[in-house]
């Protein structure tokens, strides 16, 4: 029976708050942050922490949006193995002033918070692998709920994510009837199932509801090119609108500014074929 939306926990109060407290700060677990580091302003959009009706109670998320009337299309933003931390927080900015309402969801917040662990073994065992994908599937259909009520077009639904969030993306674009495009930066694409984890991305490639674009690196030592071409195959076997590209010279994470990981050419060359890729599938700002 659900709960009272008033009767939350003190474990779940102090787990929100923690997120919403750290709005300025990287996940500890990610190492050093790289002074150069995007920061992306504020102006000309609005952006903050937003609270996300989902099921039996609400989850905390980051929002930006364009300031000013209008519908803009939807971009739901999956986090990294990191959590809902400030480069998430600075791709939805980006997001927003590229005229989408882009919105995070916190999709560890049941299980515990990540940002503040300085480990990333201990991110993994004591959170990540807690974390079914039965239930990140429902709150990505909450957030995209939330988010056409925050004045966003709901028909123009897109999602992007990395790494842990980059499989999410995959699995969601099997899942969602309303999603129009979905970009997927190096998400795992094959692995161990169990109870929590049913299905990866090699499973659901026939099943895929809406075109997504893989945004992978060529020197990624987490995940093998020979997965990456298992799974193009599986695309294409399935004669979907799905794509994936890689890009040479590029290791895991090259998208992320703060990390000694990022490659700038093709984080930016990603980026641009990622908006590319929602306006080609009806997802785009109307410019």
């Amino acid at each position: 029976m659900p709960r009272d939306s008033a009767a939350v926990t003190r474990r779940e109060f102090l787990v929100t708050s923690a997120v919403a407290a750290g709005v300025a700060g990287y996940s500890l677990a990610a190492g050093p942050v790289l002074a150069n580091a995007i920061t992306t302003p504020t102006t000309g959009i609005v952006a903050g922490m937003a609270a996300i009706p989902a099921g039996d109670r609400t989850i905390p998320g980051y929002r930006a949006k364009p300031a000013g009337a209008g519908t803009p299309p939807i971009v739901i933003v999956v986090q990294e193995i990191f959590g809902l931390h400030e480069y998430i927080r600075d791709v939805c900015r980006r997001l927003a002033q590229a005229g989408y309402l882009a919105v995070a969801p916190d999709l560890y917040v049941r299980q515990g918070d990540v940002t503040q662990m300085s480990d990333v073994a201990e991110v993994i065992r004591s959170v990540v692998a807690k974390v079914p994908d039965a239930q990140v599937m429902s709150d990505l259909d909450a957030t995209a709920v939330w988010a056409a009520s925050d004045g966003g077009d709901a028909s123009k639904l897109a999602i992007t994510g990395f790494c842990w969030g980059g499989r999410a993306v995959w699995l969601y674009a099997a899942h969602s009837a309303n999603l129009r495009a979905g970009v997927a930066w190096y998400g795992r694409l094959v692995g161990d199932k169990s109870d929590l984890l049913p299905s990866y991305p090699i499973d659901v490639a026939s099943k895929l509801r809406a075109p997504v674009l893989g945004l992978y690196g060529a020197e990624d030592s987490g995940i093998p090119l020979e997965s990456v071409e298992r799974m193009r195959a599986a695309i294409a076997a399935a004669r979907g609108a799905s794509r994936i590209d890689i890009f040479a010279g590029a290791p895991h994470g090259f998208h992320a500014d703060y990390r000694p990981s990022y490659k700038p050419d093709a984080a930016d060359e990603g980026w641009a074929r990622m908006l590319a890729w929602f306006k080609a599938n009806g997802a785009g700002v109307a410019r």
